[in-house]
């Protein structure tokens, strides 16, 4: 085990499948303290059991994101046990848009039921800010702090704006707005937290099979995960940044997204 990260401390929402628990695997197994994030207690230890027979210090906490007993209580015990935050990774997300992938029910922008919209975004968007500000005070109390939204190239508005783009044919209102809404969260904290250590990305880690769409994208949760060489940056490698690294930007594995 890689011990890089030693001493380190992360939180993942959402970790206690796909991309989530690869994060963490990939945080945990180069040394860091990987708190798995779920809102269901008993799946979150499954998850941090599986991590520690793979000899990762990584311990369950009871989040979820759009509870905010839940979250403040894990900012509590984080103070408690730790004193600080490292690494914020937000990757807990939901689509609401019908059968987005299957297309039975992908329905234009226009018809798009107002609960769907709202209850994306409290999920996708204020679940997030909920989050980062709960452990924000945590996070500015490490030497190099590093937070990470996980969006999606959907949220571009250049790319939905391409009728080429390989997934223009995916105007889902309620999922794309809400990543292109984290998308401006990032870039408006890393503004406020530019003379600190914090940097603030956001990741896109590509079309990847996970629960949320099915399991029907083209990636493994490791290349979601994780860059695989050249110019890239994805979920890990923005937690993990150097202190002259990027803050304020949208990533993939092959670099820089387009707003």
């Amino acid at each position: 085990m890689s011990e890089d990260l030693k001493g380190k401390v992360a939180l993942i929402t959402g970790a206690n499948k796909d991309i989530g628990y690869e994060i963490a695997r990939q945080l945990g197994s180069r040394g860091a303290t990987v708190l798995v994030g779920a809102r269901d207690i008993k799946r979150g230890e499954e998850a941090a059991n599986k991590l520690r027979l793979n000899e990762i210090d990584a311990r369950s906490v009871q989040l979820d994101v759009t509870d905010q007993k839940t979250i403040d209580s894990t900012g509590k015990q984080i103070e408690s046990e730790f004193g600080k935050l490292d690494i914020l990774v937000n990757n807990a997300g939901i689509i609401s848009d019908g059968d987005a992938y299957g297309g039975k029910l992908r329905l234009p922008p226009s018809q798009v039921d107002i609960e769907t919209l709202r209850h994306t975004y409290d999920t996708n968007v204020f679940g997030v800010f909920a989050v980062t500000k709960a452990v924000l005070p945590l996070l500015k109390k490490s030497t190099a702090g590093r937070i990470v939204n996980l969006s999606s190239g959907l949220g571009s508005l250049t790319q939905n704006s391409d009728p080429n783009y390989e997934f223009a044919d995916f105007k889902l209102l309620a999922y794309n707005s809400s990543k292109t809404a984290v998308n401006a969260l990032t870039v408006l904290l890393a503004a406020e937290l530019k003379d600190t250590p914090i940097k603030i990305n956001a990741a896109d880690p590509g079309f990847t099979a996970t629960d949320i769409n099915q399991y029907q994208g083209y990636r493994t949760v490791e290349q979601g995960a994780i860059p695989t060489g050249g110019y890239a940056y994805a979920a890990v490698k923005l937690a993990t940044l150097p202190d002259d690294g990027s803050s304020g930007g949208f990533f993939d594995e092959n670099g820089v997204v387009p707003w």
